[in-house]
Parts: structure tokens; C-alpha cells; sequence
């Protein structure tokens, strides 16, 4: 701050002990001591509550850099998705007008006479999963061997 060499310091000296005299010197130094103190002090406090505000400053500009990409990305998502909801739609009105014009191109194809079934429901028998086959022949089973 100021530039005083060790010779200033010593004119300083000699000149106060001249003014002020040698009982009341130690007393004045030591409240010039105290003073100097609470200035250093109070001058660290304000550089430290504006490094403070400096670097709040620069939280809140980061905070809102990242808002802003936040609300880019958001807003870039949401135009993809509603570019794609939009092709899926399309996609699938064009499945449902294909799928209903080939049902209306084989109803009138199809007449009962053409018709031939082969399998076990055109006679009648039905086919049973594995497991209730078996549970329905036991009992019908073990009531032929009681019978006999």
C-alpha cells in the first residue's frame, strides 16, 4: 500500500518520542497497534465479502448457462418426439387403411362353401392343453376300474 523503507519507520520513531515523550509513548503505540489491527481486519472482511459476491456472481451466470441448455435440450426432445409421434401416426393410419382394404378384399372371396376346415374342430374335437387332458382321463379312468 505505502512504501515506507526501515529509515522512515526510524524518523517516524525518533519524532513521535520527541512529541509525545517517553512515559506516554508504549501507551500510544499500543492503541495504534489495536487500530491498525481492527483496519487490517475490517479491510480483510470487505475483501472477503466481495470475493464472496464475485463468486456468487459467477454461480448465478453458470446456473442460468445451464438452465438455458437445459430448457435447449428440453425443448429439442420434445420437437423429437413430436416428430416421431407424428411419423408413428402416419405409419400406423397407413397399416390400418392397408390392413382394412386386404378384410375387404378377401370377405367377398371368402363364402361358406370354400370354406373347408380339417383340423380337430371341424369334427368336433377340441384339442385340451397337455396338462387338462391328462387330469380328465384319470378320473374317467378310475371310474371304469370301480365299475368292473
Amino acid at each position: 500500500m505505502f512504501d515506507v523503507g526501515f529509515s522512515e519507520l526510524m524518523v517516524i520513531a525518533v519524532v513521535a518520542l520527541v512529541v509525545i515523550g517517553p512515559e506516554r509513548l508504549p501507551k500510544v503505540a499500543r492503541t495504534l497497534g489495536h487500530l491498525f489491527g481492527r483496519l487490517q481486519r475490517y479491510v480483510n472482511d470487505v475483501k472477503a465479502d466481495i470475493s464472496r459476491e464475485m463468486e456468487l456472481d459467477e454461480l448465478r451466470k453458470f446456473k442460468d448457462q445451464f438452465e438455458e441448455a437445459a430448457h435447449s435440450v428440453e425443448s429439442s426432445v420434445r420437437a423429437e418426439m413430436s416428430s416421431a409421434e407424428t411419423t408413428l401416426n402416419a405409419i400406423a393410419s397407413e397399416a390400418d387403411a392397408q390392413t382394412k382394404a386386404a378384410v375387404d378384399a378377401v370377405e367377398p372371396a371368402a363364402t361358406p362353401a370354400s370354406v373347408t376346415n380339417t383340423g380337430p374342430e371341424a369334427s368336433g374335437d377340441r384339442a385340451a392343453p397337455a396338462g387338462v387332458a391328462d387330469a380328465v382321463s384319470r378320473p374317467a379312468a378310475a371310474e371304469q376300474k370301480s365299475a368292473a
